[in-house]
């Protein structure tokens, strides 16, 4: 039986507009609504919690093949890149629980 795919993501996002901790966050939690809502992803903030314009976020989202895995991380990678913040970094794969 098979188990299905995890698509990972992880991005170094830069927010050259933020001037404190707070604006940060109003980004962070505008794009792990999003994303929640556009690709069914799980998403956390995972490095650089106290610096103001950078994070590291990692996106999780499970499908039943490879492909809709990778497709999942397509979009959401496509959306982090359309936003008002850069992408300096982004890190991909899909895993196969079964391997």
């Amino acid at each position: 039986m098979a188990s299905g795919f995890v698509g990972v993501l992880t991005c170094e996002l830069h927010f050259p507009g933020a001037h404190s901790l707070k604006e940060k966050r109003h980004h962070l939690r505008s794009a792990k609504a999003q994303l929640q809502r556009r690709v069914g992803a799980s998403v956390a903030e995972v490095d650089h919690h106290d610096v103001w314009q950078r994070a590291r976020i990692t996106v999780a989202c499970a499908a039943r093949e490879h492909r809709e895995a990778e497709r999942l991380l397509d979009e959401a990678e496509r959306w982090l890149r359309g936003q008002e913040w850069e992408v300096a970094l982004a890190d991909r794969f899909v895993v196969d629980p079964d391997d």
